[in-house]
């Protein structure tokens, strides 16, 4: 049975690229907190923008989409589901929504975990929701001449609740003696946890609400401003290479979690330098003409609306794209290509 030993890990001899990585995540995230401190009415605006790209991306990944109209609608509570991606959608919101609330009133437990698969299917009828899975499951990869392969056996449902209770209970130990630095332990159980897949169906959705919670719980709050979903989710390729590569030896305890902990603290990063850009966006009131210019001078090379739309989230589609037209037109900007393959750089 496979054993949960973090304080193996806090032995570990980490290089210089994972070092790095932490002190740069502090570093963001003393700065996060000042500009929170100066200007938090500012901020809001990024909340409200975060929550509906977190909930598309995360869903998204798993293949259940809707309109950007209809997300937006779900997320602010303007509507209620049609189908069942749509009832998918809004219970990840659900889920989103308790976790930025009551982040600090949700123990890491089994218990409060199955609650939150539970809440996750609320708005549709599924019987193993908030339920450990009941057969086995298996982590595969469907390749473009048809055939599927499986990359990863997890554990077998009858070794998932003890698991799960295993996992929860050394997460807690090292971070509650201070045992093991957060920024490490949170893509380990992250890594363990998908590992273990413990349910039938919502594995991908939970850990992504799971990192979210740890996250806030250890004091790391960018996602709250930053989708991370959103991050992961434009990288989804490399997102599954560094789970595989450090799935490989999981059940004999020969794993080596570093490429999926180097991926996570990556993302995270990333993030918070996202949430300096767009604070220094919204901070001043500008026109959308302004907003963008600005948004687009911090591009190099060639860039898509959907770039611009991220670094500009109080602005809608036709503000950024009557910009973008204006950019063009005054020949501060160059645009190739048509549909979806247009893109955009900067000849000033």
């Amino acid at each position: 049975m496979r054993e949960f030993n973090y304080s193996l890990i806090r032995d570990k001899m980490w290089d210089s690229e994972l070092l790095g990585l932490i002190a740069a995540i502090y570093k963001e995230a003393g700065k996060q907190e000042m500009y929170l401190k100066q200007r938090p009415e500012a901020l809001e605006k990024l909340v409200e923008i975060a929550k509906v790209q977190s909930t598309e991306a995360s869903n998204a990944i798993e293949g259940i989409v809707t309109t950007n109209t209809r997300i937006r609608q779900l997320v602010e509570e303007k509507t209620k589901p049609k189908n069942r991606d749509e009832q998918e959608i809004a219970g990840y919101r659900d889920v989103l929504g308790i976790i930025h609330e009551s982040f600090d009133a949700i123990p890491i437990t089994q218990s409060y975990i199955l609650q939150l698969h539970k809440m996750l299917y609320s708005h549709m009828n599924n019987p193993v929701a908030g339920r450990t899975k009941t057969v086995q499951n298996y982590i595969s990869a469907t390749y473009p001449d048809g055939h599927t392969e499986t990359l990863f056996i997890p554990l077998a449902p009858y070794e998932t609740p003890d698991a799960l209770d295993r996992l929860c209970a050394e997460y807690n130990r090292v971070i509650g003696n201070l045992e093991l630095e957060p920024l490490i332990a949170i893509p380990v159980f992250i890594h363990d946890f998908l590992c273990i897949h413990p349910f039938n169906d919502g594995n991908g959705r939970m850990s992504r609400l799971l990192t979210t919670l740890l996250l806030y719980r250890s004091g790391f709050f960018v996602g709250k401003y930053i989708s991370l979903e959103a991050k992961i989710a434009k990288n989804k390729d490399l997102y599954y290479d560094v789970l595989s590569a450090s799935q490989d030896g999981w059940h004999e305890g020969t794993d080596d979690p570093v490429p999926f902990i180097k991926y996570l603290l990556g993302t995270i990063l990333a993030a918070y330098r996202d949430f300096e850009d767009r604070f220094t966006l919204v901070e001043t009131k500008r026109s959308a003409l302004e907003t963008v210019r600005l948004a687009t001078q911090n591009k190099i090379g060639r860039f898509t609306k959907q770039d611009i739309r991220e670094l500009c989230p109080s602005l809608s589609v036709s503000s950024v794209e009557g910009a973008l037209r204006k950019l063009v037109a005054s020949g501060e900007l160059k645009r190739e290509g048509k549909g979806k393959s247009t893109c955009y750089y900067r000849k000033k």
